[in-house]
């Protein structure tokens, strides 16, 4: 063995498989209460998605492998930046329109 080991064809589509069963399997059990607070609180896995996907695209060596790259950094991108108009979309829903009485009395 000389140390290095690498992703075969086989490997790499079992780990794709089973990370697409995990997570819908997560997802599918929360509630639809849920989902917004839990989108908004895991941008930063999107971010972790972009990271990747710059790593990829930066060491592509094929036209098909830099395809692959610029849309996994699109899609990460697009992906982290709906999340967090979605997180400020939620946030306004929780803005009271009356001015609470601290700032009343703060404007007179």
């Amino acid at each position: 063995m000389d140390g290095q080991t690498g992703l075969t064809g086989f490997l790499a589509i079992y780990l794709f498989l089973l990370a697409a069963f995990t997570g819908y399997e997560v997802i599918a059990r929360v509630p639809a209460i849920l989902h917004t607070p839990l989108m908004s609180g895991s941008n930063f896995i999107h971010g972790i998605v972009v990271v990747g996907a710059l790593y990829a695209l930066l060491h592509a060596t094929t036209v098909a492998e830099q395809a692959i790259g610029f849309l996994g950094v699109l899609f990460g991108a697009a992906n982290a930046a709906g999340g967090y108009v979605v997180t400020v979309r939620m946030l306004r829903m929780f803005h009271s329109e009356k001015p609470s009485k601290a700032a009343a009395e703060r404007r007179r």
